[in-house]
Parts: C-alpha cells; structure tokens; sequence
C-alpha cells in the first residue's frame, strides 16, 4: 500500500498551493537530517524522504491530478512510458520513484544545508519578475527572495532579530500640515556573503502624509546594522514636531494668540493671518471681545489622517491690550460713550 501524502504532509485534500507549502517548511525543517544526529538521524532521514516526495507530488498539479484518480500506481505508471495501462491494472510490488529528498529541498530553500553560515542570513525582500523560481531553480515567472525569517518560521535554530532601532525625525508643523517628502541618507553595517564585514550606504524615501503626528512610526524591515549570527535589525523613524512661532497644535486643532487693541476688541475689527500653507486668512471680527475670547474657523486646522478631506479647526485665543494710561478728555469721552453720559465721581 502507498504513501498517503496528504497525512503525510499533515494537510487535507483540498489544501492550497500555500497549504502545501507552509506544511512543507515546517515539516521538513523540523526532520532534516541535519537538525536530527544521533540515535534520531535514521528516523529523521526516513520522514525527510517521505515529506520530500509528497510535496514533490502533491505540488504538481498533474502528480496531484494523478495521484488523486489513480493512486500511488497511477503516478508509476504514467512515468513508464508505454506500460501505462499494465502499470495501473497490474503489480504494485514498485513505487513511484521521486526525486532525492536535498534536491527537493534545495530547490524550496536555495540550500541544501541552511544549517551552515546560519549567522550570514541577509534579508532580501524583493521580487523579480520573468526569473525563475527561489535559488534559481524551476521554470515559474517570479523569483521570491525572503529572509530566512520568512522562510523557515519560528525556530530556536534560527538567526535571532534584534529589536528595531529607532530615529527620531523632526518635522515642522507646515510639512505635517501639507505633507512633504524627506530623502534620508544612511550607512549601515553589513555581513557579506563571505562571512566579511562591511558598510553600505543608501537613500531612503519618507512620505511625510499630511495630518501626521509626533509619535508617527515609519517602518524599513531590515535596514539597521547587521551583526555575525543575527538578522539585521528593522531601522524604524519616529514623527517629532518642531515647535512653530505662531501656531500650536493641539490634536487636529490648530491654535494662534492674536492680540488686539481695547477699541478693536469693542468696535470691531478685521485679523488677517497667513496660514501654515502660506494662503492669506481675512477674518472679520464683529463680536466684542473679552480677554480670553476664542473663535474657531471650522476647517481650517490640520487635515485628519484616514479621513479624506476632513480638517480640526483653526481656534484663535484674543488678547486685548488696554491702554496704559488715558487722558481726562477720553475719560470723559470714553464715560459718555459706555456710560449714557452720567458724570464722573468726585
């Protein structure tokens, strides 16, 4: 009776191409050879040989196709050329012969002994279009390069990943406002793949977005130092606010003092402000102010991050400056005007 490839690979019949593949890397990487010396290597070497030839069939989609209508039996026969119907209604003393167990693996992981030079994993996130498939094996039309992280999971075994290291990036309110764009030269530390240590530079791009705030982390995975038997770290920006001369932000609000003189505060007035984007802001001021009065501008403050469109409001707190000393003519005007002309105490 033939393998069950399904319980071998611990998956069900309907599993995905993903399904397969992730049973495929835990599997294997726990009963490499390898990982398993001693009293356990000849067991290991057995389960490695099986796990190897069910992926290798069941990732196929003829093998599987095969498999799935005729069984063990029908993969052998289709392989024999010519004694294809004899082959199926006839012995099953043979198997299906598949391929060698490292070659499969090499072919999944780009090696077949991740084990060695574990400490000069180096994360490669990019994907090439029109290659071949990981390590340059197979015919298929994307090359995924990952880190060993991403390949084989969580493992004791595995090259550690230290926490990520954080910059601070100082923004000023109108850039947080409007939104800019910052290159970012760094040079970090890496592990060649000769085991050698050396530097590289390069310039990152920061999209500042618009409404932003300090705090704000900006991720690259994999861009801090690399060190000998450890993954490179994630170099992580972290948002501050430069403090502005005039405006403060507090949320999505913005807030400006404005000063103004004791008659403007009664008789009216017209403030005209430049806003953080550098538009001219004419607000006509009709009520009369009090020392601590504050008018809000609907839409004027910082724009809401996720919500298209939507902006605090722009809050100006007034000051009124009162004169330091009046003549007895403008008491006496001042009195006529605000008191219904009552005369002044003695």
């Amino acid at each position: 009776m033939g393998l069950d490839y399904y319980s071998v690979l611990k998956v069900n019949r309907s599993a995905t191409e993903d399904d397969l593949k992730k049973s495929y890397r835990r599997l294997a990487m726990k009963w490499h050879p390898d990982k398993n010396p001693g009293d356990n290597k000849a067991e290991a070497e057995a389960k490695f040989k099986k796990i190897s030839e069910a992926y290798e069939v069941l990732s196929d989609p003829q093998k599987r196709t095969i498999y799935d209508q005729y069984g063990e039996e029908g993969l052998k026969a289709s392989a024999d050329a010519g004694s294809s119907s004899s082959s199926m209604n006839g012995s099953t003393n043979h198997r299906f012969n598949p391929r060698n167990a490292e070659d499969v693996f090499a072919e999944f992981f780009g090696s077949s002994k991740p084990f060695e030079g574990m400490g000069r994993a180096k994360s490669m996130r990019f994907q090439t279009e029109g290659a071949g498939t990981f390590g340059g094996f197979g015919g298929g039309t994307e090359s995924k390069f990952r880190s060993y992280n991403d390949l084989v999971g969580a493992s004791s075994s595995q090259p550690r990943k230290p926490p990520p290291v954080e910059t601070k990036l100082t923004c000023t309110l109108p850039e947080l406002y409007s939104g800019s764009t910052r290159k970012m030269k760094i040079s970090r530390n890496i592990v060649r793949s000769n085991g050698q240590l050396g530097t590289e530079s390069e310039i990152l791009t920061i999209d500042i977005k618009p409404g932003w705030k300090k705090g704000t982390k900006i991720t690259f995975p994999d861009k801090g130092n690399e060190q000998p038997n450890q993954l490179a770290a994630d170099l992580v920006f972290v948002i501050d606010e430069k403090p502005h001369d005039e405006y403060t932000r507090e949320g999505n609000d913005l807030l400006i003092y404005q000063k103004i003189d004791l008659v403007d505060a009664l008789a009216g007035t017209t403030v005209n402000l430049k806003t953080l984007d550098g538009r001219d802001l004419v607000i006509k001021l009709t009520d009369v102010v009090t020392p601590g009065y504050e008018l809000a501008i609907a839409k004027e403050g910082m724009p809401i991050v996720k919500e298209n469109g939507r902006r605090g409001n722009l809050r100006i707190r007034f000051d009124v400056d009162f004169p330091k000393r009046l003549s007895s003519e403008q008491r006496q005007n001042i009195r006529k005007v605000l008191g219904g002309g009552g005369q002044p105490q003695q």
